[in-house]
């Protein structure tokens, strides 16, 4: 039988188990026609996204070998076979429209795809994809949780979203030395936030890297933080903090001026 061969440099795990492979595409809500996966692998996804004949369906693949399987057992599906990298992929040459997001993810770059699912929030209305169980947890974390951090809160900004289910490791060829887990993420009504989005991650971002400390300190190298830091909000610790409280806080320390942090 033809198999391709995992390749440890793309973090390649292939699902071997077709009633979770089907339970997965099965997660998407299916009100948008345009779907993308990535890293199809050799297609335990792809056939039976096939089934579904409302969907104008494209993959993305880096990798030669699983291109050329995929080709090979899907002829008629050819055309529609990108050999390329996700992450430098225009995806806007895919799709002109919306489209989602479907995908057994590759672990090592399954952040980045997140970064760039966000980078296209107004064109991707749904993502449903296997994570290492900890990023799941993660993306999907409420404030006050431990886990909850940069990647929670950046996405959660657009985003609502739900962890759907555990996969074992047996359940992969080969088997991943951790659990997997399958999550949704659905656009929600904030087209815009209330404060420049740039400015917000930088502060998301500078708030997290000190998570330890409270934000009166993590945040002290910003300007304008004198004149606010006996706000109660300041006595927190950043992963308290709901998506409103950082957009709050990007909108009174930096909203006023240019972001100046002290790199010393």
């Amino acid at each position: 039988m033809e198999t391709v061969k995992a390749k440890k440099r793309l973090g390649q795990h292939f699902l071997k188990d077709e009633n979770i492979a089907k339970k997965i595409v099965d997660c998407l809500d299916g009100d948008v026609k345009n779907v993308l996966e990535i890293g199809p692998g050799m297609g335990v996804l792809t056939q039976y996204l096939l089934m579904k004949e409302n969907y104008n369906l494209f993959v993305v693949e880096i990798d030669k070998e699983s291109v050329s399987y995929l080709e090979n057992h899907f002829p008629q599906f050819k055309q529609r076979i990108l050999e390329e990298d996700f992450l430098k992929l225009d995806v806007q040459t895919v799709f002109s429209g919306e489209f989602s997001v479907i995908g057994n993810f590759p672990y090592n770059i399954s952040s980045q795809i997140l970064f760039k699912v966000l980078d296209n929030k107004n064109h991707i209305p749904e993502v449903v994809g296997m994570f290492q169980k900890e990023v799941a947890i993660r993306v999907a974390s409420k404030p006050g949780n431990k886990d909850y951090g940069i990647l929670s809160v950046l996405l959660q900004a657009f985003y609502d979203i739900e962890y759907l289910f555990t996969v074992e490791p047996e359940v992969f060829m080969p088997p991943p030395k951790v659990k997997s887990a399958v999550i949704r993420l659905k656009r929600n009504a904030v087209s815009q936030l209330e404060c420049d989005e740039q400015k917000f991650k930088q502060l998301v971002k500078a708030a997290f890297n000190q998570r330890r400390k409270t934000l009166r300190n993590s945040l002290k190298s910003f300007l304008f933080i004198d004149e606010f830091t006996q706000e109660d909000i300041f006595k927190k610790r950043p992963e308290q903090l709901s998506v409103e409280e950082f957009v709050y806080l990007t909108k009174h320390l930096l909203d006023k001026s240019p972001l100046s942090i002290n790199r010393n």
